[in-house]
């Protein structure tokens, strides 16, 4: 059985050990190749303040390069016995270097090797969600602009209301997700700054350059002050995973859209054949179980805050044991929504649209308030044009005009997409992904 970093002269008790390890081996599998770019950068940093003589630091990183790259290919494992991936590391380097393994912790904790860990997978897996985010977005305004002239009900209350059309209902979920991207830029913003160097959560006597491994690791900033650098453990998570829940409500709500407009008493969108399932009784069936799989899913997702703020809640400053729950909780969350988001830019792309939805007479009084508006602008005044189309409504006698004029911003006529991409094209900006590539290669290579 390994040594734990910590062990002394005591042995902890089996069932203590599998307790508090928990899934950790599991769940730290995914911040393996985080820890080695962590430890590179700080054993830099250790060689810079004399900690490290600089053939040791070669001879470490040469090591943690081989070590990163059976984490890259996902073949990293972390054996029985071995606590944490910080523990599997450390032990892979003494192994192969004897006493100079050991060096790499000076300076640190494992307090703050978790949070730098968490901090480098979450913006790496916050990148694929923002390229997610905007495939989908990118089908969704294709499909707006293509679908522009095509009309079809529009609800209050779940009560035909006013005309809408696909330009609009493709374009609104575009526009929902360029405002979460904001949430998603915030998020990132708050992840992108550097915890290491705060140890235990109080700092080091070590004369540690805080400064360097942020510019190493291709952070924006550092947290600065090391006692709340270990209160972002959490939050950060906290933060992440409101923005991945703004995402996932997007997502729920569509699907939502598209299970009611597949139905056969909706009839306005069709699924390819190969994109629905069967049923075992029923020959006619052609269900959409890619759409009620996501809306379910992304729910789940949107509970991550509240799962995340209820382990958290009520901590004082300083580390807890607690905050290793939320790796189990956090970690799988970014490759669910990622999974959804493809699954509906994939099924977005190809549904078939229902050109003839409002000759039906169902779908007649939509065009109530556009006689009322057509009214108006001859001059009745507006609620003497309303009771008049209303009187006709109840003695049945409306006719309406199909023929729809908006042309304010934003409505049928005026969709004002080229405007929605500028937003989003703003927002994709100030991610400083390229950044945080170049540094990462840097450190790798």
């Amino acid at each position: 059985m390994a040594t734990k970093l910590w062990e002394k002269s005591t042995q902890v008790n089996a069932k203590i050990e599998a307790f508090t390890v928990g899934r950790d081996r599991e769940m730290d599998v995914f911040l393996a190749k985080y820890d080695v770019l962590g430890s590179m950068a700080h054993i830099r940093m250790l060689e810079s303040v004399g900690l490290l003589e600089a053939t040791e630091l070669e001879a470490l990183l040469t090591e943690l390069k081989s070590i990163y790259k059976i984490a890259d290919s996902g073949q990293f494992s972390i054996e029985e016995g071995v606590e944490d991936v910080h523990s599997q590391v450390e032990m892979l380097l003494t192994r192969k270097l004897g006493d100079m393994g050991k060096k790499i912790h000076s300076g640190r904790s494992r307090n703050d090797q978790v949070l730098v860990d968490l901090k480098l997978f979450a913006r790496a897996e916050i990148e694929k969600t923002v390229t997610a985010v905007t495939d989908l977005f990118d089908v969704l305004i294709s499909q707006s602009n293509r679908y522009k002239e095509v009309l079809l009900p529009g609800y209050t209350h779940l009560q035909v209301a006013m005309p809408s059309s696909f330009g609009l209902w493709f374009g609104a979920y575009a526009e929902s997700l360029a405002d979460d991207l904001q949430l998603l830029l915030s998020a990132w913003k708050i992840t992108n700054r550097n915890p290491l160097g705060s140890a235990a959560g109080y700092g080091s006597s070590f004369p540690l350059n805080r400064q360097m491994t942020t510019e190493l690791l291709g952070f924006d900033t550092m947290n600065y002050n090391v006692v709340y650098a270990q209160m972002g453990r959490g939050k950060m998570e906290r933060t992440v995973a409101n923005a991945l829940a703004g995402v996932a409500a997007t997502v729920a709500k569509l699907a939502f859209d598209a299970c009611m407009f597949t139905s056969q008493n909706f009839g306005f969108i069709r699924l390819p054949d190969e994109f629905t399932t069967g049923s075992s009784i029923m020959p006619h069936k052609k269900n959409p179980d890619v759409f009620e799989l996501t809306r379910a899913k992304c729910n789940k997702l949107q509970s991550l805050p509240q799962q995340i703020m209820m382990i958290t809640n009520n901590l004082p400053s300083g580390y807890f044991r607690d905050l290793q729950i939320i790796k189990e909780v956090f970690v799988p969350a970014f490759a669910e929504l990622t999974d959804c988001l493809e699954m509906t830019a994939m099924m977005m792309a190809q549904v078939e649209v229902n050109t003839e939805i409002l000759t039906d007479s169902r779908y007649d009084y939509l065009f109530s308030v556009e006689e009322v508006n057509r009214l108006t602008l001859t001059g009745t005044p507006f609620r003497d044009a309303y009771k008049q189309v209303g009187l006709e409504i109840e003695a049945g006698n409306f006719k309406p005009n199909k023929v729809v004029n908006h042309t304010h911003q934003g409505s049928i006529g005026n969709l004002f997409n080229n405007e929605i991409c500028a937003y989003k094209d703003e927002v994709l900006d100030q991610f400083t992904f390229k950044k945080v590539r170049t540094a990462e290669m840097k450190l790798i290579e």
